[in-house]
């Protein structure tokens, strides 16, 4: 072990209070209610989750907030925090996902089983002959249904789990860890990681002003007509010149003869 946690997986009942039992007795996690869907996948959401609940039993406390609130709110504030501690009570200091997972009956915990292989986390299980070892890392085969075989095998992991604390180092606990989310297209990535990978949306193009086009057109035009005009009338007072200078020409031509 490298100062991970475990997470003990067993939702049936008669097995629940053996389960239960040998993880706090490991200082592991447990779950032995119903397996919420995307505990390990939305990890993100869980951990919302946890920190209400957290808040829920602190308020509660004598001469919590709570106190501040009518009867009506305090009792719906306390069936919110029951119905998060009947799930979430076992994994209530899971500050991040689990390094190992020891699951009971591989074949009634498929979520945790699937949610598990999608992180590439290590599971541990007890594999009876209608389970499916290929799925498991390390498959253990027993009857799962058995109260002794499952209480055995669970007494040995327990204790290698407690051996191995002792050996190991002690891995810091942070209360804010990171948490993951998965995705069918890029796996298992960080919550709060920006998607580089995203297309970045493109930058939008101006639209041509029709009015400002036709301004600009309509200007050098303008000025070449008028150029055009001055051009012409130069040209027409050189011609009435001309035909001045001509006539006068003609005039002094015939008073010689």
């Amino acid at each position: 072990m490298r100062g991970e946690n475990v997470l003990f997986v067993c939702t049936k009942p008669q097995l629940a209070g053996i389960v239960k039992a040998e993880a706090e007795r490991s200082g592991s996690m447990w779950v032995t209610e119903r397996w919420l869907g995307g505990m390990l996948t939305n990890f993100g959401t869980v951990k919302k989750q946890l920190r209400r609940m957290k808040e829920l039993e602190t308020g509660a406390e004598a001469g919590g907030e709570f106190e501040n609130y009518t009867k009506k709110e305090q009792l719906m504030l306390s069936r919110e925090r029951e119905k998060l501690g009947k799930y979430l009570t076992g994994i209530k200091n899971m500050t991040r996902l689990p390094g190992l997972l020891f699951v009971v009956d591989s074949r009634k915990e498929r979520i945790a089983v699937s949610e598990a292989n999608k992180l590439n986390i290590p599971i541990v299980a007890i594999v009876d002959t209608n389970a499916d070892p290929d799925k498991i890392t390390i498959p253990i085969a027993g009857n799962d249904d058995a109260i002794r075989s499952v209480e055995l095998i669970t007494r040995a992991m327990a204790d290698a789990i407690s051996e191995a604390r002792r050996t190991a180092p002690v891995r810091e606990e942070v209360e804010e860890g990171e948490s993951y989310t998965y995705s069918s297209d890029r796996g298992a990535e960080p919550a709060d990681e920006p998607d580089r990978n995203k297309r970045r949306r493109p930058r939008r193009r101006r639209r041509a002003n029709p009015g400002a086009i036709a301004a600009r057109i309509k200007s050098p035009s303008e000025g070449g007509t008028d150029d055009a005009g001055a051009d012409a009338g130069d040209a027409g007072d050189a011609g009435d010149a001309g035909d001045a200078g001509a006539g006068g020409e003609a005039g002094d031509v015939a008073a010689a003869e």
